[in-house]
Formats: structure tokens, sequence, C-alpha cells
């Protein structure tokens, strides 16, 4: 696995591409860093990559066990320590909301396994001591 970063301005402004597709992620700063808000921030995408592992996994979950998932959506709320750098995330919270025809029990198993057991991004922040913690909604 590759992916590359190229400077798009004279200030912090990259875009990311990876070597399994020609889609480009907007990436800049902080405006304490120059960041100009053009793109996501490298914390934002850290819980991004949280959620969308998580998701995969819990979707593909979900379709060998029959589920019938209409809609899916994440939310990901991450806390930081503030007192300390490198502002590190100490606390996060997946909430996956689901429609459609889905057994309780199921989603909260899915999800179960989908975070703790499949997720590698999971895996790599837990053993960084973070507190990971999820819920279902449906």
């Amino acid at each position: 696995m590759k992916v590359t970063l190229k400077r798009l301005n004279d200030a912090v402004h990259f875009e990311g591409t990876s070597s399994f597709t020609t889609e480009k992620v907007p990436i800049d700063g902080t405006p304490e860093v120059g960041g100009q808000g053009l793109g996501c921030r490298p914390m934002e995408l850290v819980l991004m990559a949280l959620g969308s592992c998580s998701a995969i996994d819990l979707l593909h979950i979900l379709k060998k066990q029959k589920q019938d998932v209409k809609d899916c959506s994440i939310t990901v709320d991450g806390e930081r320590r503030k007192e300390i750098l490198p502002q590190v995330f100490t606390k996060i919270h997946i909430t996956f909301t689901l429609s459609g025809t889905i057994d309780p029990g199921k989603a909260d198993r899915a999800a179960e396994l989908a975070v703790k057991k499949y997720c590698s991004v999971h895996d790599m922040l837990a053993v960084g001591g973070v507190e990971i913690t999820y819920s279902v909604d449906l």
C-alpha cells in the first residue's frame, strides 16, 4: 500500500492519492500552522478512517447475515488530550445509524465484530491507549 501527498500551495494544503484509486483527497492544516480550510485536517482523516473501516466490515457482515440494510450513516466523535503535545485521541465513539429490515441483535453483534475484531484502524488506535466505544441506532 502506498499513498502520495502533493503540496498544492505555498501554505499547508495537500492532495492525497492512493495506489488503489485515482480519487484525490484534499488535506489542510489548522489556521495556526497556515491552514486555509481547503481540506480535511489529518486528525479528522483518522476519525474517517476508523468510521469507514468499521462501516465497511459492518455492512459486509450484515450482508452475509442476509439483513436488508437500506441506509447507513456513521458519526465518529473523538476527544483529544489538550494539555500535552502531541494532542492524540483519548476517547472515540462511533455511532452506526442503520435503516432497513434489520434484526437488532444481529446488528449489535455485527458492530462488535466490525469494530473490535476486523477493523485494523481500531486496533492501531487501541494499542495506543485510545478508548473506543460504539453504538447502533436502528
